[in-house]
């Protein structure tokens, strides 16, 4: 679901609340608002570019890993993981 943001139309009626704008986490399929919530004054729905995460700086990283407090395994066979980053047992058996 995407997050639309709003802004009044005239924003000498809005409320605090909604003169600087506000975000709403709505479906595609719902119809946009045209009051505000919070004090009933018109609002309109705002058009701008998609936030999109490119690269792989978002990714947790084996070196920040164990930085961060989480411990990473690799799966070495059926039900027998090896530890690669972080503190726990060095090897995790099924068994």
């Amino acid at each position: 679901m995407p997050i639309h943001h709003y802004r009044p139309r005239d924003a000498a009626a809005a409320c605090p609340q909604c003169r600087a704008g506000f975000d709403l986490l709505q479906r595609l399929a719902d119809p946009a608002l045209t009051a505000c919530p919070a004090c009933g004054a018109a609002v309109e729905r705002v058009i701008s570019a998609p936030q999109v995460v490119s690269g792989g700086a978002h990714h947790l990283r084996e070196s920040n890993v164990a930085k961060n407090g989480f411990t990473q395994y690799r799966r070495i066979g059926k039900g027998l993981y090896e530890k690669t980053a972080g503190k726990g047992p060095d090897v995790i058996s099924g068994d």
